[in-house]
């Protein structure tokens, strides 16, 4: 069959996995599958999207299953890879037209050429750059631009690898896109946008390509200039002088931004541009740290005064102020401009850093700085109270999160304050503990900005319990305050209830007498019974929590039937388990209910492997907590380690590592080997083929 006839063919079933009768859309999806690893089957969707005359929905999907190829089948190693004669094709259709009208398309298209360009490029696919780099010189708008496109994703791409080998290469390539003056083109286009923006014809921004150019033209600069450059140092006298004008054009952008009002659509535009600004330096500064040493005092003052002084009101944004703290945390916790303990030790560079950092960092900034993440950026607004109200679980999962520090204001400013506090905590500590002092007793319940500024303080203590450890008498704190917040029943105060309970949780690795745990057990045991669902996990010891097990295992099992979301479930198994782990055999006359749970649970997770982790996590103390009768789960436990040790099973890439320890811990519990057991012994071979071929892939 040629390749016009299998087009016509697969376009008709793309056009089917479009519908929304799922009776059509399911067997179309289940044909594409199994065209997934045909000859030629890539070169027919790269047909159908590039055609503009067709169904974008059908266009958008081709491109989807494209891109969605590329991972599993574009590697020469991988099973079922693509023949290299098709992928010289398929490299060749990709970069022949840079004309996709369609944005989320173009889009789409620039991440899969990025995606082929991680593997192929330049040794297999040597002509990419200098495509691109020759579409972008061309007078056509929409080509020009979805060339940039392009050469950004490719650009990110590339500049994401770590191997010796790949830096090598994008050294190279960086050094030839020098030869390009994107420099130049990007600060003519800089220049424009900003005398637009101050101008009677801020209107037309809305329908210039240049506002969009110049951003994609510094995200291609900045990556191939900071990133690229090998030896920085060379050049950074020539680079200097752009990077002081950052500043200047970041203060002409944030000032521009005032005269524009929220809803207006050049207000989100200007936005982005000032946070690519910021990214130039925050980029530099990861790259190059000696060779950003004369920029630590001028970004300090830049960022300090807008986020932590009057200078900032009515201009900055949340996003800039994350990036500005996130500037303050690189300076402040930067190991190249830490001295070592014998400062003879250290570099000059290095000393020379932290000279500038301590000359900037004095007591009424770092106070100013203390007193504002505390008494603002701490508070909790009014949209996450009424997210309280309406959605508990949902504001404590936006609460948490890996990496969220580097995105969102709140992680940002924590992370942030537990630095500084670390690095100046003999200066800072005597700032908190006025601030704890002068809350004692109980607060107004009328007065809501009372009740905030104790929870934000109470924050604070709880993030630098570990750096108090010497100023602060926990237990005594313990006895005559907090004890008392807890019992405050009234609605209003449950910020600070939630806050108290916490706090001990953050300090009772640090400080907590023992003798004062049952009496924390009993107030956890109320909180539980609390309709709020806003609570913490916290640690115990064995003896003198099992008075307490059976209420507290009770109220816990009730709180996971309860909630609702994956995260929440997850968080209560994790504390369940621990609870499990901690009173093993002591628990089995609780368990009942979960048992019974535990295989509903399952079944509903069918599409949560995270949770199913907890699960298995939960499963493993179970089992070790029931000895021998953990026989009696077997209709469940069985199957559920044959699943999460078939390696033909996708779960298995979540499951493997807790399913070979739910194995293991229920073949020394088994009282004897059952057929049931053997069966799954079955797994056993593909297992071991797996660990060699990645014991070979390591080597």
């Amino acid at each position: 069959m040629d390749l016009n006839s299998a087009s016509t063919i697969v376009l008709q079933v793309l056009t089917q996995a479009t519908s929304q009768d799922t009776a059509v859309l399911k067997p179309a999806e289940e044909q594409l599958k199994q065209w997934e690893t045909q000859p030629f089957f890539y070169s027919v969707l790269l047909n159908i999207f590039t055609n503009h005359s067709l169904d974008v929905n059908v266009r958008w999907l081709a491109v989807l299953y494209f891109k969605n190829g590329i991972d599993r089948y574009w590697r020469r190693v991988a099973p079922h890879a693509l023949s290299e004669e098709e992928k010289t094709t398929l490299r060749a259709g990709l970069i022949a037209n840079f004309n996709e009208p369609v944005n989320q398309i173009a889009t789409q298209i620039s991440v899969l050429i990025a995606k082929v360009a991680r593997v192929d490029c330049p040794r297999q696919w040597p002509e990419l750059i200098p495509t691109l780099l020759e579409s972008v010189k061309v007078q056509d708008d929409l080509q020009q631009h979805r060339a940039l496109l392009t050469l950004y994703h490719v650009t990110k791409t590339l500049a994401s690898k770590r191997l010796a080998a790949d830096r090598k290469l994008f050294y190279d390539v960086s050094n030839a896109m020098r030869n390009c003056r994107v420099h130049s083109t990007c600060i003519v286009h800089a220049c424009h946008f900003l005398w637009l923006a101050g101008s009677a014809l801020m209107a037309h921004m809305l329908t210039l390509m240049s506002v969009f150019e110049v951003l994609l033209l510094w995200c291609v600069y900045v990556k191939y200039t900071v990133t690229g450059s090998q030896f920085l140092d060379i050049y950074f006298y020539i680079f200097q002088g752009f990077l002081h004008a950052v500043f200047e054009r970041l203060k002409q952008f944030l000032e521009c931004s005032r005269s524009i009002r929220a809803e207006n659509l050049c207000r989100d535009r200007v936005e982005k541009t000032i946070i690519l600004f910021t990214k130039v330096l925050l980029d530099f500064l990861d790259q190059h740290p000696f060779s950003f040493t004369s920029l630590i005092q001028r970004s300090l003052e830049f960022a300090v005064s807008y986020v932590f002084t009057e200078a900032g009101e009515g201009i900055v944004f949340e996003q800039f102020i994350v990036q500005c703290m996130n500037l303050i945390k690189m300076i402040v916790k930067n190991y190249a401009y830490k001295p070592s303990k014998n400062i003879e030790d250290s570099s000059p560079e290095t000393l020379e850093a932290h000279k500038i950092k301590t000359a900037f960092f004095t007591y009424p900034t770092l106070m100013e700085i203390c007193r504002r993440l505390v008494t603002h950026y701490f508070l909790l607004t009014k949209e996450e109270l009424t997210m309280w109200e309406e959605d508990p679980e949902g504001f404590t999962v936006e609460e948490t999160g890996g990496d969220s520090w580097k995105y969102s204001l709140r992680p940002c400013t924590e992370v942030l304050f537990i630095d500084i506090f670390h690095e100046y905590n003999q200066t800072l500590a005597p700032v908190l503990l006025e601030m704890v002092h002068s809350l004692q007793g109980s607060t107004n319940v009328e007065d809501t900005n009372a009740i905030l500024i104790k929870d934000a303080v109470y924050n604070a203590v709880g993030l630098a319990a570990y750096e108090l450890f010497d100023s602060v008498d926990f237990d005594q704190w313990f006895k005559n305050q907090l004890l008392a917040e807890l019992q405050v029943s009234h609605n209003r105060y449950k910020p600070i209830r939630r806050r108290v309970i916490w706090l001990i949780g953050q300090w009772i690795s640090v400080k907590f007498k023992s003798d004062l745990r049952p009496v924390l057990y009993e107030t956890i045991c109320n909180l539980l019974q609390d309709q709020d669902l806003v609570v913490n996990d916290f640690e115990f010891r064995t003896d003198q929590f099992l008075p307490y097990l059976e209420s507290m295992f009770t109220l816990l099992f009730k709180l996971l039937q309860e909630v609702t979301e994956c995260d929440t479930k997850m968080h209560v198994l994790h504390v369940l388990s621990c609870v499990i782990e901690r009173v093993n055999i002591q628990i089995q006359p609780y368990v009942g209910c979960l048992v019974q749970y535990l295989p509903l649970l399952w079944k509903q997770s069918e599409e949560h492997n995270m949770l199913r982790c907890a699960i298995l996590t939960t499963l493993i103390h179970l089992v070790q907590g029931l000895g021998a009768d953990s026989k009696n789960l077997y209709p469940f436990l069985l199957p559920v380690i044959q699943l999460s040790t078939d390696v033909t099973q996708p779960p298995h890439v979540y499951l493997l590592e807790d399913g070979l320890e739910l194995w293991l811990v229920t073949l020394e519990n088994s009282p004897c080997l059952t057929p049931e057991l053997l069966r799954i012994f079955q797994n056993m071979s593909a297992l071991l083929g797996m660990s060699i071929t990645n014991k070979i892939s390591e080597a």
